[in-house]
């Protein structure tokens, strides 16, 4: 009974100063690790990792992920600023690349780090199909979830310590490495259900404010769930919602994303 209270107390007093809303969904969640550190390590890990892979340049599909990666951006940077939020993405150096890999995935760490795999080019089709994809990314990073992850392994770990107290800089370390695996998989965080449903639901408003076709997100997903063979399920969609309850999330959000979509000069 006395960890409960202690915990509580500490939760709710980190919740005084850590809580941040999502401007696009409405989710709050706690953010109590430092954005700009999260942002340097994730950036110095990016570089190693491109440093070790193959990156694809010059190629159609190359240049299809820097350009939808680019209007998504823009997209998001129009619409916070219109909220008078702008100054929350200034700390984002965005890089968007593909590698070659026949894994189907992407991912995005803090701080706009976006790297696509070649394996899930073919299912992502067009524009639209990478749109879904790097909307999904991309709102990982807008979202906080790093950080939302990273506070929740710094508060397992160390607790009450970080009431007034700091972290080393190994401490700091291994909370990072433990959240983002060292190597290939750096980007594969493992986000929770709440996340993962909530980088749908922004990613979908996303790519209908750079003016892709929201309605194009259903069939994407029904691909990359057919991509599935025998038991094994594609590492991108390993700790994502039920397929079912999916397409269903997004076809209650799409009234809205059509919104955005027709105020992006999209035709419906």
């Amino acid at each position: 009974m006395k960890i409960f209270k202690i915990s509580a107390i500490l939760v709710t007093a980190l919740g005084v100063t850590g809580c941040v809303t999502n401007p696009i969904t409405g989710r709050s969640s706690i953010q109590i690790a430092n954005n700009s550190e999260i942002a340097t390590a994730a950036a110095s890990e990016y570089k190693t990792t491109l440093s070790k892979a193959k990156v694809i340049t010059g190629t159609a599909d190359a240049n299809r992920i820097k350009n939808v990666g680019a209007r998504i951006k823009n997209a998001a940077y129009a619409y916070y600023k219109s909220i008078g939020r702008e100054s929350a993405l200034a700390g984002y150096s965005w890089e968007f690349n593909l590698i070659q890999d026949n894994q189907l995935n992407a991912w995005c760490m803090p701080g706009g780090k976006v790297a696509f795999y070649t394996g899930i080019m073919p299912v992502c089709k067009d524009d639209n199909g990478v749109a879904v994809v790097m909307g999904h990314e991309v709102s990982h990073a807008l979202a906080g979830h790093g950080n939302e992850r990273i506070s929740q392994a710094m508060l397992a770990q160390y607790g009450g310590s970080l009431l007034g107290g700091t972290m080393s800089n190994s401490q700091w370390a291994g909370v990072f490495e433990k959240v983002y695996p060292i190597g290939a998989q750096v980007g594969l965080l493992a986000y929770g259900r709440k996340q993962e449903s909530e980088a749908d639901e922004m990613g979908l408003y996303l790519m209908a404010m750079a003016g892709y076709d929201p309605r194009t997100a259903t069939s994407f997903w029904q691909r990359m769930e057919s991509s599935s063979t025998g038991s094994r399920t594609p590492e991108f969609l390993s700790t994502h919602p039920n397929p079912q309850n999916r397409i269903a999330d997004l076809n209650a959000d799409m009234p809205k994303a059509l919104q955005y979509y027709k105020a992006a000069g999209g035709k419906l």
